[in-house]
Parts: C-alpha cells; sequence; structure tokens
C-alpha cells in the first residue's frame, strides 16, 4: 500500500501587502507546494485540515495533505510490543527528514517523553488546547450512561493505562480491558461486538471526527487525570526551513506552549515509556499562576504517586522540573518500572 494515500490543495486569497504572512507567502510560494503530514486516522485527517486552514487565513501558499500509514496504526496488539507510541511516529519523522513533507501535524499525547526528538525538527507552533476530558461512551442499546451506574464486573474498553489506573482508582469493582483502533473504529467495535459496555475517549477527539453526541458522561480530572499533552495539536517542522518555521510561529499559541513546555519537562523526568500510567495536566489559575498536577499509578490503579505545585507562568520549565523530581521522592520511579504493586 503507498503510504501517500490522499492529497488535497488548497489556495487561500491574497492577505494585505503589509502584513508579514504576506510577506512569508511571498516567500514561500517560490515552493510548488508545502506538504503536510499528517497520520492516515479520520482524527488524524481532521487535525491536518484545521491545520491547512490555518495556513490558508495566514499565508498565500498552496498546500497538499500526505497521508501517512505508520506501523503504530497497521499493528492491532500491544504497543508495547512495537516501542510505544513512538510507532505512530518514526515514519512521518523519516518523511520529514527526507523532505517527502515539510511540516508534520501531531496530537501531541501521542508524542512520548522518552524518545528524543529527530535531530534537526522542533514543534514550530502549537494551537490553542482543546477539551482536555475524556468521556464514557456507552454501546448502542445499553441501560447506562453513567459511570456510577455500571454493576460490578460491568466490562469497560481503553486503549490507555493511564485510564485503565484511574477508573479502577475509582471503580475496582470494573474490568477494564484493552480495545485497539482508532476512535471510529472502537465505537463501532463497542456496538458491532458488545464485548464492552462502555470505552473511554478523549471529548476533543470525538468533536473531531463529529461524534460527540456519543459521549454519556464527561469525566471530570478529579476522577480522570488528562495525558500529557491531551487536547494539543502540535506541527513539527525542520529547523533550517526558517521560512517555514516563522509561518508556523503565526499559528502558535503562547499559553498552550507554556502548558506543554510544564506538562512535557515533567514527562522528561519522570522518564516514562509510552505504556506507563503517567497523566499530567498543567492550567493558568484565576490568579495568573501555573498549576500543574502530576500523577503516576500502577496499572491496577492500587499504588499512586501524586503532586501537585504551583509556579509563576514564566517558569513552566522549572515547574515540570520540580514535580517530576517530587514525584520520584514519592516512588514514581518503582511505579513506573513495575517494581512496586
Amino acid at each position: 500500500m503507498s503510504n501517500e494515500i490522499v492529497t488535497t490543495r488548497h489556495l487561500p486569497e491574497h492577505p494585505t501587502a503589509a502584513s508579514p504572512s504576506a510577506y512569508l507567502g511571498r516567500v514561500l510560494s517560490e515552493r510548488p507546494v508545502l506538504r503536510i503530514g499528517s497520520r492516515t486516522s479520520p482524527m488524524a485527517m481532521a487535525q491536518a485540515r484545521q491545520v491547512q486552514a490555518l495556513i490558508a487565513e495566514n499565508a498565500d501558499i498552496a498546500t497538499e495533505i500526505i497521508g501517512i500509514e505508520t506501523s503504530g496504526d497497521r499493528w492491532m496488539g500491544d504497543l508495547a510490543e512495537l516501542g510505544g507510541k513512538a510507532a505512530f511516529l518514526k515514519e512521518i519523522d523519516r518523511a520529514l527528514l527526507m523532505g517527502r513533507i515539510d511540516i508534520a501535524v501531531h496530537a501531541m499525547k501521542d508524542v512520548p517523553g522518552d524518545v528524543p526528538m529527530p535531530e534537526g525538527t522542533a514543534f514550530a507552533a502549537y494551537l490553542p488546547r482543546e477539551d482536555v476530558r475524556d468521556v464514557l461512551v456507552v454501546r448502542e442499546g445499553s441501560h447506562y450512561k453513567l459511570l456510577e451506574e455500571f454493576p460490578p464486573g460491568t466490562k469497560i474498553g481503553t486503549s490507555s493505562v493511564r485510564r485503565k489506573a484511574q477508573l479502577l482508582k475509582h471503580r475496582p469493582d470494573l474490568h477494564v480491558d484493552r480495545i485497539r483502533g482508532n476512535v471510529n473504529t472502537r465505537i463501532a467495535r463497542l456496538d458491532e461486538e458488545k464485548r464492552f459496555e462502555a470505552i473511554v475517549l478523549n471529548l476533543s477527539g470525538l468533536h473531531r471526527v463529529n461524534l460527540a453526541h456519543r459521549a454519556t458522561e464527561v469525566l471530570e480530572p478529579d476522577i480522570v487525570c488528562p495525558a500529557v499533552g491531551s487536547g494539543v495539536i502540535g506541527v513539527q517542522c525542520r529547523t533550517a526551513d526558517t521560512h517555514i518555521a516563522e509561518l508556523l510561529r503565526l499559528l502558535d499559541d503562547p499559553t498552550t506552549r507554556t502548558h506543554i513546555t510544564a506538562e512535557r519537562t515533567m514527562l522528561h523526568g519522570l522518564k516514562g515509556r509510552c505504556n506507563s500510567p503517567i497523566a499530567g495536566h498543567c492550567h493558568t489559575t484565576a490568579d495568573g499562576q501555573l498549576s500543574l498536577i502530576g500523577m503516576v499509578f500502577t496499572r491496577e490503579g492500587g499504588t499512586f504517586a501524586y503532586s501537585h505545585e504551583w509556579d509563576s507562568v514564566d517558569r513552566p520549565a522549572e515547574l515540570g522540573a520540580y514535580v517530576a523530581a517530587d514525584l520520584l521522592r514519592k516512588g514514581a520511579r518503582g511505579i513506573i518500572d513495575g517494581s512496586l504493586r
């Protein structure tokens, strides 16, 4: 199967000549087309189209989306056997480094913290953060809508050990098992196979594929703390392509970048594998402080380490490093490595 399975083009109206985007558009117009690399799942393609539309608003340049089917998309087993979530990135990274694409679009929750970014690349833009919360999606015909309504032994499906650990911490009487596939596939399997009573998915992701109506309960962060990078789309480019980097910076949301810096610094400090049950969420409080929650769980949720700290908005990396160190002091290393049960 060819990796290049979808191509779309968009040529926007000319912006005003005085704008920075017009200048960048003239410089970039020397390229025949700006190639946007993405995974091929419906959600990933929706994210790529979102980036394409924002580029159209900011520069007079033709774009096309190049769909790349990754080994992570093809594999239906345990992701740990493929090296974790890096399996969703390596083919796209290779295409970027070899010049087959000019930028790459990623859901930041799928970007591992224990695998270095390819040398010569950087995330030049983080789009404004969307809803970070997870939701319950029950199968068609179910008698239940809320987590508290499920009787003991009810089967819940999720592809995330982070979700499994927190669900079992909250409801240890449930049976939580793995279900893989993109969001559309998982919902279809939920309805058709009737193996699970419900599955847990991300709300912003459901919105992107027009399936938010299937959510029956929003699981607030005190029940299921979000994944690091949840609700954020990152756009990666080669650092040597300075004009592309400048264009992408027009899309960058500074507040989201601050929050992501804190979360990913924490993730890097923990050196957790992609399949480690690690949760983390940063936001700005009403009084202007950065708040960062970090949690590490055993797979069944019976043991966990928790840290919640604050710092000023100009110190996200320092806050992330402190929370990571605090979690390690509380036993996170043993939990991540599996020595604590």
